[in-house]
Protein backbone atom coordinates (compact mmCIF):
# COMPACT_ATOMS: atom_id res chain seq x y z
CA UNK A 1 0.00 0.00 0.00
CA UNK A 2 2.97 2.28 0.31
CA UNK A 3 4.42 1.74 -2.59
CA UNK A 4 1.28 2.37 -4.33
CA UNK A 5 1.03 5.83 -2.25
CA UNK A 6 4.86 6.86 -3.13
CA UNK A 7 3.46 5.90 -6.79
CA UNK A 8 0.15 8.07 -7.06
CA UNK A 9 0.92 10.98 -4.63
CA UNK A 10 3.53 12.35 -7.20
CA UNK A 11 1.09 11.92 -10.40
CA UNK A 12 -1.61 13.49 -8.30
CA UNK A 13 0.60 16.70 -6.87
CA UNK A 14 1.50 17.04 -10.86
CA UNK A 15 -1.91 17.08 -12.15
CA UNK A 16 -3.01 19.52 -9.18
CA UNK A 17 -0.26 22.29 -9.73
CA UNK A 18 -0.78 22.04 -13.75
CA UNK A 19 -4.58 22.54 -13.76
CA UNK A 20 -4.15 25.54 -10.97
CA UNK A 21 -1.39 27.40 -12.88
CA UNK A 22 -2.72 29.15 -15.63
CA UNK A 23 0.93 29.77 -17.70
CA UNK A 24 0.85 25.91 -17.05
CA UNK A 25 -2.72 24.80 -18.24
CA UNK A 26 -3.25 23.68 -21.75
CA UNK A 27 -3.78 26.51 -24.56
CA UNK A 28 -7.20 27.52 -24.58
CA UNK A 29 -9.19 27.52 -28.76
CA UNK A 30 -10.09 31.07 -29.17
CA UNK A 31 -12.27 32.20 -31.91
CA UNK A 32 -10.24 33.78 -35.28
CA UNK A 33 -9.86 37.09 -35.38
CA UNK A 34 -12.21 38.94 -37.54
CA UNK A 35 -13.15 42.54 -38.24
CA UNK A 36 -15.94 44.06 -36.07
CA UNK A 37 -18.68 45.07 -38.14
CA UNK A 38 -18.43 48.52 -39.05
CA UNK A 39 -20.72 51.09 -37.02
CA UNK A 40 -19.86 53.76 -39.25
CA UNK A 41 -22.33 53.88 -42.74
CA UNK A 42 -19.79 53.85 -45.69
CA UNK A 43 -21.81 56.43 -47.05
CA UNK A 44 -23.22 59.82 -45.94
CA UNK A 45 -25.48 62.21 -47.55
CA UNK A 46 -25.71 66.25 -47.53
CA UNK A 47 -28.50 68.20 -47.91
CA UNK A 48 -29.40 71.67 -46.47
CA UNK A 49 -31.49 75.04 -48.25
CA UNK A 50 -30.10 77.97 -49.95
CA UNK A 51 -31.05 81.27 -48.67
CA UNK A 52 -30.49 84.60 -49.74
CA UNK A 53 -29.40 87.55 -47.94
CA UNK A 54 -32.78 88.08 -46.85
CA UNK A 55 -33.13 85.02 -45.89
CA UNK A 56 -35.57 83.82 -48.35
CA UNK A 57 -34.68 80.19 -50.22
CA UNK A 58 -33.05 80.87 -53.08
CA UNK A 59 -34.22 78.60 -56.26
CA UNK A 60 -32.33 77.77 -58.18
CA UNK A 61 -28.93 78.60 -56.89
CA UNK A 62 -26.07 76.08 -57.73
CA UNK A 63 -24.08 74.35 -55.04
CA UNK A 64 -21.07 73.15 -55.49
CA UNK A 65 -19.59 70.41 -54.17
CA UNK A 66 -15.80 69.49 -53.96
CA UNK A 67 -14.40 66.32 -53.41
CA UNK A 68 -11.22 66.60 -51.36
CA UNK A 69 -9.43 63.83 -52.50
CA UNK A 70 -10.17 64.00 -56.43
CA UNK A 71 -10.50 67.52 -56.07
CA UNK A 72 -13.47 66.64 -58.64
CA UNK A 73 -16.40 69.10 -58.36
CA UNK A 74 -20.27 68.31 -58.62
CA UNK A 75 -22.94 70.71 -59.11
CA UNK A 76 -26.56 70.90 -58.16
CA UNK A 77 -29.46 73.24 -58.98
CA UNK A 78 -31.42 73.99 -56.07
CA UNK A 79 -35.14 73.63 -56.44
CA UNK A 80 -37.82 76.02 -56.00
CA UNK A 81 -37.67 76.12 -52.15
CA UNK A 82 -33.86 76.77 -52.32
CA UNK A 83 -33.31 72.86 -51.51
CA UNK A 84 -30.13 70.53 -52.75
CA UNK A 85 -28.90 67.13 -52.23
CA UNK A 86 -26.15 64.42 -52.37
CA UNK A 87 -26.41 61.41 -51.83
CA UNK A 88 -24.35 58.03 -51.83
CA UNK A 89 -20.84 61.06 -50.71
CA UNK A 90 -18.29 58.44 -48.82
CA UNK A 91 -17.65 58.74 -45.61
CA UNK A 92 -14.17 58.62 -45.54
CA UNK A 93 -13.13 62.48 -48.12
CA UNK A 94 -13.73 65.43 -46.76
CA UNK A 95 -16.01 67.79 -49.11
CA UNK A 96 -16.24 71.23 -49.30
CA UNK A 97 -19.88 72.98 -50.32
CA UNK A 98 -20.14 76.28 -51.76
CA UNK A 99 -23.27 77.94 -53.20
CA UNK A 100 -23.79 80.72 -55.66
CA UNK A 101 -26.53 82.58 -57.61
CA UNK A 102 -26.60 85.87 -59.29
CA UNK A 103 -23.45 87.22 -58.85
CA UNK A 104 -23.85 86.07 -54.83
CA UNK A 105 -21.94 83.43 -52.97
CA UNK A 106 -21.48 81.76 -49.80
CA UNK A 107 -18.64 80.79 -47.44
CA UNK A 108 -17.15 77.70 -47.87
CA UNK A 109 -18.35 75.08 -45.84
CA UNK A 110 -16.49 72.38 -45.18
CA UNK A 111 -17.89 68.53 -44.34
CA UNK A 112 -15.31 66.51 -42.48
CA UNK A 113 -14.21 62.59 -42.45
CA UNK A 114 -14.46 63.02 -38.28
CA UNK A 115 -18.60 63.96 -38.62
CA UNK A 116 -20.10 60.25 -38.55
CA UNK A 117 -23.41 61.09 -39.07
CA UNK A 118 -25.11 59.47 -42.24
CA UNK A 119 -27.06 62.61 -43.11
CA UNK A 120 -25.43 66.33 -43.04
CA UNK A 121 -27.89 69.16 -42.84
CA UNK A 122 -25.98 72.50 -43.97
CA UNK A 123 -28.22 75.55 -44.79
CA UNK A 124 -25.77 77.77 -47.10
CA UNK A 125 -26.48 81.52 -47.14
CA UNK A 126 -25.18 83.99 -50.44
CA UNK A 127 -23.59 86.75 -48.87
CA UNK A 128 -21.33 88.46 -50.86
CA UNK A 129 -20.49 89.13 -54.67
CA UNK A 130 -18.23 86.74 -56.20
CA UNK A 131 -14.60 87.82 -57.50
CA UNK A 132 -14.27 87.72 -61.75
Amino acid sequence: MRDLIKLVLPIALVAAIVTASPWLAPAQVQPPVVSPPSAAPTTRSIEGTILSESGAPAPGAVVLLKNGKTLEIRSYVADKDGKYRFYGLSSDIDYELRAQANGMTSKTKTVSVFDSKPLIHLDLKLVKKFKV
